[in-house]
């Protein structure tokens, strides 16, 4: 008899991706004025802010992660570089830019057109994330 299949994963659940932040609150601010969006959860431990095309972003502390690994890892370790790239396609990457810089992102690349067809704009969050804004295969 074969084995029983794996549950299925509701399709009605986005995917979360998760950045691990030094300050929830500061890194909550941040993403919800440079992405123009409410968090939909905001807890100790855990803000979820909606990304376009349905996924979640999710903002971890640092210390949450360590706590639930056992200190495996320590992400601090890494802070300030970059340990991650958010590339959103957006209607307006130039705006999206824009807002991020205003929030207080430091700006690594202007919105160009890129080797591979696509307008992006690339910026660095407060803890070290790669953030992009683009526009796929601009005309």
């Amino acid at each position: 008899m074969p084995p029983a299949a794996p549950p299925a994963i509701p399709p009605t659940f986005p995917p979360l991706f998760v950045l691990y932040v030094r300050d929830q609150p500061a890194s909550a601010r941040f993403y919800t004025q440079a992405l123009d969006v409410a968090p939909v959860l905001d807890v100790p431990g855990m803000t979820q802010l909606p990304l376009p095309g349905g996924a979640l972003l999710g903002l971890m502390p640092e210390a949450g992660i360590r706590r639930l690994l056992g200190g495996s890892i320590d992400p601090a370790a890494g802070s300030g570089i970059a340990r991650a790239e958010l590339y959103l396609v957006v209607a307006d990457p130039a705006a999206c830019h824009a807002r991020a810089l205003a929030a207080g992102a430091r700006e690594l690349s202007p919105l160009a057109r890129r080797d591979w067809g696509d307008d992006a704009a690339y910026c660095q969050d407060p803890d070290g994330h790669v953030l992009a804004f683009a526009r796929i295969g601009a005309a």
